[in-house]
């Protein structure tokens, strides 16, 4: 049986639905899908693509954090967006949010996401 426990933090959005912010088990821990939500108001945060993506990251940053790890220790992240031409501005903000060796990464286009933003990313982190 898998030791599984639920990780909240009041650093990022509260979850708007039947699911978690994320779920360790073991020493992995798989992070829900973030949208550009700033956590104090629930509003999706003004600006263009970029400061949406930056917003992102700094949600599932908080709850990596709040999992006792960091960013760098994603080993799988799913990219959504609304719009693939958003795509080089994607890989500028994640620039300077990782360094090498990268996550596995899948960015994927859709027809809609919550809240009719732009951008939705999850991830799977291994704790070290």
């Amino acid at each position: 049986m898998t030791n599984k426990s639920v990780i909240q933090t009041d650093n990022a959005p509260e979850a708007i639905g039947t699911y978690s912010q994320a779920v360790k088990a073991g020493d992995t821990v798989y992070v829900s899908g973030q949208i550009p939500l700033v956590p104090d108001t629930m509003e999706v945060i003004a600006g263009d693509f970029a400061a949406k993506a930056r917003q992102v990251f700094d949600n599932l940053q908080a709850i990596c954090e709040a999992a006792g790890g960091r960013l760098q220790d994603i080993v799988k992240l799913n990219i959504y967006v609304t719009d693939l031409g958003n795509f080089a501005t994607l890989n500028e903000v994640m620039a300077t949010y990782f360094q090498e060796p990268y996550p596995a990464r899948a960015a994927i286009e859709v027809s809609a996401l919550p809240k009719g933003v732009p951008v939705e990313m999850d991830a799977v982190m291994v704790l070290s």
